[in-house]
């Protein structure tokens, strides 16, 4: 099947409809187009084409909803050819279009795009329907496995945003939070050692949380922001073992 077609209508022709109904004539003069007799509503399908052996179906929606992936993933008991039609959305983002075209790719679901105009319609098909080959992202799962791994312990409700994610980066530094807050200013080796934290250079150079100051080259002790983070995460400190001294309570010296 063709990307595109564009049908005229005539001038008697009905005025514009909100529902779906106003998407049928463009499909179906796009679908007569290329051969098919085409027939609406049967039995439950919005629209169905047939050519020769070929059965095409399309369910029509003006926008992109769940009841409409519904719809098509239980046409697909019929035939593999099954497309959902919606206008063209006036605004989309562009990870609005990438997530629609990934989910219809990954359910086997062709795309039409149907634009309606005042002298012209035009139906677009932006993606056929078949199942793809599912590729895997290695390098993301490489990365999900590793920060699996590099956590100690489950400190973060699934689904919340009410605090930080607890990512193994975090927990590497509140380690490192912890370790100064007990000892004061420390040089690096020393810090590395003490806390097991390898990549304690980088974390400390780079200050992603603002936890820390450095006092002198090679030598960082923490701020007050790191102070703060210690309460906050209390029980992150707790489950995965790691000591601090109450707030405020920090010992100096130490190197």
């Amino acid at each position: 099947m063709s990307d595109s077609s564009t049908a005229d209508r005539t001038a008697q022709a009905a005025p514009r409809s909100t529902a779906e109904t106003r998407l049928y004539e463009p499909v179906k003069r796009f679908l007569e187009g290329r051969g098919f007799g085409v027939r609406g509503e049967v039995d439950g399908c919005d629209v169905v084409a047939v050519r020769g052996d070929d059965l095409v179906v399309v369910e029509l929606k003006r926008g992109f909803t769940l009841s409409l992936v519904f719809q098509g993933v239980e046409r697909l008991a019929l035939t593999d050819a099954v497309y959902l039609a919606i206008e063209n959305p006036k605004r989309p983002t562009r990870s609005w279009w990438r997530n629609v075209r990934r989910l219809c790719r990954r359910l086997g679901l062709g795309l039409m795009i149907v634009t309606l105009g005042r002298r012209h319609d035009r139906v677009e098909v932006v993606l056929e329907p078949g199942i793809k080959e599912h590729r895997l992202n290695r390098s993301r799962r490489r990365r999900v496995l590793s920060e699996f791994a590099g956590r100690s312990g489950d400190f973060n409700l699934g689904g919340s945003s009410r605090r930080p994610i607890v990512t193994s980066y975090r927990e590497d530094a509140l380690r490192i939070a912890a370790f100064l807050a007990a000892n004061g200013p420390t040089v690096l080796r020393r810090i590395r050692e003490a806390t097991g934290v390898e990549r304690a250079g980088p974390i400390l150079q780079r200050n992603v949380y603002r936890w820390f100051q450095r006092v002198e080259r090679g030598v960082y002790r923490v701020a007050p922001a790191g102070e703060r983070a210690l309460g906050v995460f209390a029980d992150v400190l707790d489950g995965a073992g790691i000591e601090a001294p109450p707030i405020g309570r920090a010992r100096g010296g130490g190197s």
